[in-house]
């Protein structure tokens, strides 16, 4: 099966690095790589575009490249901010700022679900998947699997730390999105399959201020992540739920 992935917030450490492991398979025919900047490498197989993720810019990208869209196999969703140069994670709650915390939703949470609204019309439709098929198989595979980054600090199980209360919130309410999103898709189009994909600590400049008490072993390149995720989404299976995973294919609590 030959593959058309898009790639958003391709210019990103795993971003760039999912863009690549793509073009380099042989069943990959095309991948769209959707990004503020632009990447830093050329392939045949690599389309780039620009965009600056608002929700008219998300509608006319597609609109203006509607074949594309309607063959697409593989979605990739890497839009992610954890701190900026005038914003650090909250380590107490006096630290918390309204306009730093509506940044951290804007873009860890509503930019990958307006280009969900925006691609969901446009996927290919379900003509050869039906649920009474995928129940009596299940080792069927989707036909088009989307996976959003999201991160481990968003199960609201999972924090016994506390701190970072904007970051942890925009995951915890992205996942939940995300797991509404899955429910409607199965009702519409039952041959795609979602995952929330938490890469772990990767070397990247979200992560960079951070490193220092991680364990070498435990701090990931983004080619390592590339490929994990890759490979869940070629593990992934058609159920009508959303998957909450980490980078070894283990579930996450909510």
């Amino acid at each position: 099966m030959a593959h058309y992935v898009l790639v958003v917030g391709a210019s990103g450490g795993i971003g760039t690095a999912v863009c690549r492991a793509y073009a380099e398979r042989a069943s990959t025919a095309r991948v769209v790589a959707i990004s503020r900047t632009g990447l830093d490498f050329d392939h045949p197989k690599v389309r780039a575009l620009s965009c600056d993720h608002q929700p008219g810019s998300i509608r006319a990208l597609v609109e203006a490249h509607p074949a594309w869209f309607r063959q697409l196999t593989r979605v990739v969703i890497c839009n992610g901010q954890l701190h900026s140069d005038d914003f650090q994670p909250e380590k107490r709650i006096e630290q918390l700022d309204s306009e730093a915390m509506m940044m951290l939703f804007q873009i860890n949470t509503v930019t990958p679900m307006l280009y969900l609204k925006a691609l969901l019309p446009c996927l290919p439709p379900d003509n050869t998947f039906r649920r009474e098929k995928l129940a009596a198989s299940l080792h069927s595979q989707p036909r088009i699997v989307v996976t959003v980054l999201s991160a481990r600090v968003g199960s609201i199980t999972d924090n016994r730390a506390g701190g970072w209360y904007s970051y942890r919130a925009s995951k915890a309410a992205l996942n939940m999105a995300l797991k509404t999103a899955a429910i409607e898709w199965w009702r519409r189009n039952s041959a795609v399959k979602l995952l929330a994909f938490h890469p772990g600590t990767t070397n990247t400049p979200l992560s960079q201020p951070y490193q220092s008490r991680v364990p070498p072993a435990k701090l990931f390149s983004t080619d390592f992540v590339a490929q994990k995720l890759i490979a869940q989404m070629d593990r992934a299976l058609p159920d009508g739920a959303l998957s909450f995973v980490d980078w070894a294919g283990c579930d996450i609590d909510w």
